[in-house]
């Protein structure tokens, strides 16, 4: 009985009735088992976040109701495995017969020495036969009493849930066990605002998103940005497609959430594993832009310029267009570049004829390939077919000018040969008698050919080409001609740089979006994207480049105007003035006419007032026009006056018509305040009812509806009010306006038109934040109304109430505003002209003067009954307000006259 088999047999009756004991216990456990799965299926797909919160306890108590029962009735009969039952189980499992487990625990009955010897060869036999015992698997038999398979299907189903819960699987079993005992409070009101920012360069209006859900096309390289507040539950996921993008938490119940948008999909915001709201989202992208010519480049009909026929076509507007010139002969050589002026700021289609004049290139007479290339916001370029074409050259008769534009063209073609330009420009300069023996001549010619002999530099044959071009037209036309055409092209390049930046100045306006404010509990989704404040610092830093490009501009237009008055009265000194006007009054442009002409262009630059600009670039020209005419200020003074006259009276009309318009905004401002003290008082009021009457508090359903209407009616007054405060913007911008064009007019800007303007920038501010702005409102209106009377009396004193007699033939501008000055008079003898018949040096009516009155005074006063009848209203006024019984409307409308008058 010391062999192995004897020794490990409790062990495996051990592991038999183990085998047994489960072979029971798990048809028992199984049902349970099955109630408790079903119970973590239902709580991981969220039912019982469905449900009121009372219900949630009951259906856990039905479930554990439901585990107890199925596991009272599997475990009631359970018994415990016997030593015995573990021997059959042992012998059964290992093909065993006769039972000699049960042999080896017997004894013999007798005591026959016979018998015991053969009782004991029977033991060794059975215990020889028990070397090979087996426990074997346990066989529970579920699948006779599950014959369909409900434990896998179970099983399945409980691992999809898993997948479908994600992270949020231990919330839900969370919510799901543990009962809120709770007092019911109503949830906070879900709020979902997405919009999709579109990039820059397309200049759209942000796309805002239906919360119902919907079909939504947007440009590629858009920006979605997402505001989440309120309702129960976990942290909401933003899903774009296989992506998900986790909200950022601003408060306890606010939630953000941002994303580029480059691809079409499915775009779903996911809340506790259920969809909150979804859109599906195409992605437009952008294409790059078309252009063409319309018809084949060629010389223009007249003139030294071309015609270029373009179209050009972009979905989101073309940004720059231009026209690329190359050399055939060189084709290696750099292209010139000629920028093309569009109609419009990044137009999606425009059509247009550009006409360049290239007679100064040094390419002009060759052949070259032009080729058209636009450029659309995205820095996307398109291209046009090459085309080809012989550039207009100008027709010289100095024979000087003739070989210096063919070296020119020599050098253009092969800019290696310095050599053989060198050895033309000796000839030239040792045959002085050919261009008169003009030392300046003399000195340009030696300058070009020791240009072209130690200056290596591949910018050096420009250079030369460019002084042989200068020189050809000195010797050709004379330095007045020369000096007139830089002027021409000073002003051209000062008027282009100026469109530019009225350009650049409405693109900036319309690529600022209006700021739109939040309610209290979502401050921070008010703040502009991050992405924005570079934008916003870029285009400062260019509009500072703009502004000292425009000044360089407009200083290089100041000196092409010196040099070619100084060659104008060059000229005439040769000509022994043979050519001026006999008329005394008129001479060539005083230095303070141009000295106050560019002044007041570069202020107006620096505040960035482009259009003031280059309408004193219009009345420049207009004065350097008349200087080529020979007409004389005093011929045009009276029209002058009578004009400025009618400006002024078009400009007091404007005040006006803001003072109406100001009126009405008064007006929708206490409109608005009537509205929010009824909607206090009724808020007051329920408050007060439902303190006094718990019971009748309303439903949650009621109280959600309630506070959706409020939440309706507040962002309609503040949509209202932000669109009054553009409104208010336009306005403060019209009277700047104003400002600076009455006082180029009379020279002077009444003070309360500043303080108008100081209360209209208050008014605005208080608007865009949502205030109350009527204060400042009121005093916007009062004192424009007394800059408008100011404004009367100084047009009064300065042009009268008439048109201008014989005699008044003064100007009737400021200072520097006639184009002529007669010789020999100073500012203070225009001043004195402009002052008229019949008045004074202070611009006062004399008594002399036509239809003056006996006072010598302008001004009317009023008469008594005036007087009395003014006195009166003011006091029924006063009457009126005091009785407050009268309806509010018409107690404030008394009180804003009162105040105004």
């Amino acid at each position: 009985m010391t062999d192995k088999p004897l020794r490990n047999l409790s062990r495996q009756r051990l592991a038999a009735r183990a085998a047994l004991g489960w072979e029971r216990v798990w048809p028992a456990l199984w049902p349970p088992l099955g109630v408790l799965g079903v119970f973590l299926l239902v709580a991981l797909l969220g039912v019982p976040l469905l449900l009121p919160p009372w219900a949630r306890p009951v259906l856990s108590l039905v479930f554990l109701a439901g585990i107890a029962v199925a596991a009272w009735r599997g475990f009631r009969r359970l018994s415990v495995p016997g030593r015995d039952e573990g021997d059959r189980r042992l012998e059964s499992a290992s093909g065993l017969a006769h039972r000699p487990l049960a042999a080896l625990a017997d004894r013999p009955a007798g005591s026959d020495p016979m018998a015991l010897a053969l009782w004991e060869a029977h033991r060794r036999r059975a215990a020889a036969s028990i070397r090979q015992l087996h426990v074997g698997l346990p066989r529970p038999g579920l699948a006779r009493r599950d014959p369909i398979a409900l434990r896998a299907g179970l099983g399945l189903a409980l691992i999809a849930a898993l997948v479908i819960a994600g992270p949020e699987a231990p919330e839900r079993l969370r919510r799901a066990l543990v009962p809120n005992f709770g007092l019911a409070t109503a949830a906070p009101a879900l709020r979902l605002e997405a919009w999709v920012t579109p990039p820059g360069y397309t200049g759209a209006a942000p796309i805002f998103l239906n919360a119902a859900g919907g079909d939504l096309t947007v440009p590629q390289g858009s920006r979605l940005q997402v505001a989440f507040s309120g309702g129960i539950g976990s942290t909401p996921d933003l899903v774009i497609g296989s992506a998900t993008t986790p909200f950022r938490a601003l408060d306890a119940r606010s939630w953000s959430a941002e994303a580029q948008l480059d691809h079409g999909a499915r775009l779903v915001i996911r809340r506790d594993g259920f969809e909150v709201a979804g859109w599906t989202l195409t992605v437009q992208a952008d294409q790059p832009p078309t252009t063409q010519f319309t018809d084949p480049p060629a010389r223009a009909a007249r003139g030294l310029g071309l015609r270029l026929p373009w179209r050009a076509a972009d979905d989101w507007g073309v940004a720059h267009l231009e026209a690329q010139f190359r050399l055939v002969a060189r084709p290696q050589a750099p292209a010139h570049t000629l920028d093309i002026n569009l109609p419009s700021a990044q137009p999606r289609e425009a059509t247009g004829n550009a006409g360049p004049d290239l007679s100064a290139h040094p390419w002009a007479g060759l052949e070259v390939q032009v080729q058209l290339m636009a450029r659309d916001g995205a820095g996307q370029e398109g291209r046009s077919e090459a085309a080809s074409l012989t550039l207009p050259e100008r027709a010289f008769a100095h024979p000087v000018a003739q070989a210096l534009i063919a070296l020119r063209k020599s050098l253009s073609l092969d800019p290696t040969r310095r050599r053989e330009a060198q050895i033309e420009l000796d000839r030239l300069a040792n045959a002085p008698e050919a261009f008169e023996h003009d030392t300046t001549t003399f000195l340009a010619l030696r300058s070009a050919r020791h240009r072209l002999a130690r200056d290596r530099r591949g910018d050096a044959v420009a250079e030369a080409q460019e002084t042989m071009w200068e020189t050809a037209l000195a010797l050709e036309e004379g330095r007045a001609e020369r000096t007139a055409r830089a002027l021409e092209q000073a002003i051209a390049e000062l008027r282009e740089q100026l469109e530019q930046a009225m350009r650049e100045q409405q693109e900036n306006r319309e690529a600022t979006p209006p700021q739109e404010n939040r309610e209290q509990g979502q401050e921070q989704n008010q703040q502009p994207p991050q992405d924005q404040q570079p934008d916003q610092q870029q285009r400062a830093e260019q509009t500072e480049q703009q502004r000292q490009e425009t000044d360089r501009r407009i200083q290089e237009l100041r000196d092409a105007i010196r040099r070619h008055l100084e060659a104008l009265a060059e000229r005439l000194q040769q000509e022994n003035a043979e050519s001026m006007p006999t008329d005394p009054q008129n001479r060539l442009m005083d230095r303070r006419d141009l000295d106050r002409r560019t002044d007041r262009m570069r202020e107006a630059n620096r505040q960035d007032r482009p259009q003031d600009a280059e309408r004193e670039l219009a009345e420049l020209e207009e004065m350097l026009r008349a200087l080529e005419e020979g007409r004389t200020p005093r011929s045009e003074a009276q029209e002058r006056q009578r004009q400025q006259r009618q400006r002024g009276e078009r400009q007091m009309g404007v005040v006006q018509d803001m003072v109406r318009r100001q009126t009405q905004m008064l007006d929708s401002g206490h409109r608005r305040a009537e509205a929010e003290a009824e909607q206090r008082e009724a808020d007051r009021r329920a408050q007060q009812l439902q303190n006094r009457a718990p019971w009748s508090r309303p439903v949650p359903q009621q109280d959600q509806q309630q506070q959706d209407r409020r939440s309706a009616s507040e962002a309609e007054a503040l949509r209202e009010a932000q669109n009054e405060a553009r409104v208010q913007r336009a306005l403060r911008r019209a009277l700047g306006e104003v400002m600076q064009q009455f006082g180029d007019l009379a020279g002077e800007i009444p003070a309360p038109l500043g303080r108008a303007d100081q209360a209209m920038r208050e008014a605005q501010e208080a608007l865009a934040q949502g205030g109350d702005a009527r204060t400042p409102q009121q005093t916007a209106i009062r004192e424009l109304q007394e800059g408008g009377r100011q404004m009367a009396q100084q047009m009064q004193r300065q042009f009268g109430q008439g048109e201008p007699g014989e005699g008044e033939e003064g100007e009737g501008e400021g200072e520097g505003q006639g184009p002529m000055m007669g010789q020999g008079q100073g500012e203070g003898t225009d001043q004195a002209q402009g002052q008229g018949q019949g008045r004074d040096p202070l611009g006062r009516r004399t008594r002399e003067a036509p239809g003056a009155q006996d006072n010598g005074s302008d001004t009317r006063v009023p008469d008594e009954a005036e007087l009395l009848r003014t006195r009166r209203i003011q006091e029924e006024l006063r009457k009126r307000g005091a009785e407050r019984t009268r309806p509010q409307e018409e107690l404030d409308y008394i009180d804003r006259l009162l105040r105004r008058f």
